[in-house]
């Protein structure tokens, strides 16, 4: 598995979102983008830190900051996770994982213990000129999102 690293360009992709909307990265051309990668909607981590962007995506938006998630949940997952907990940023379905691979954010990993296969959460954030300013991999939720905003600010 292939880790991306500080300066590396960021992988191209079109994903589809919540609402089935194509979805690329080439639409952000010029912004930051923090882009973060997560096993499961509605899931105890994945919902702490999908309401930690949320609860600073203000910050983020006044940074000129976009935040995105990608999971492997579909577009119908998506929305009730978004309207459960009142997410406000965009959400992208990578079914396939393929997104994830070229990010390094699907592979193997530790689990309690075991090696498994699965997502591994990573987060990135993606320069205006379109290559990696951050890359994190095996994210903690506690507190991610504020750790992430610290970083573009510092």
């Amino acid at each position: 598995m292939a880790r991306l690293e500080v300066g590396d360009r960021a992988p191209s992709f079109t994903l589809m979102n919540d609402d089935n909307t194509k979805v690329s990265l080439s639409q952000f051309a010029g912004r930051r983008v923090v882009l973060y990668f997560y096993p499961a909607d509605d899931t105890p981590g994945c919902t702490k830190q999908a309401c930690q962007f949320t609860a600073l995506l203000a910050a983020f938006r006044a940074a000129k900051v976009e935040v995105v998630g990608v999971s492997p949940d579909d577009a119908t997952s998506h929305q009730a996770f978004r309207k459960k907990y009142g997410l406000t940023f965009t959400l992208l379905s990578d079914p396939d994982k393929k997104v994830m691979e070229k990010y390094g954010a699907y592979g193997e990993k530790m689990l309690y213990g075991k090696k498994v296969t699965g997502v591994i959460r990573s987060t990135f954030v993606i320069g205006t000129n379109g290559k990696i300013e951050h890359a994190l991999y095996g994210v903690r939720t506690d507190g991610h999102a504020a750790r992430v905003l610290k970083a573009l600010n510092a």
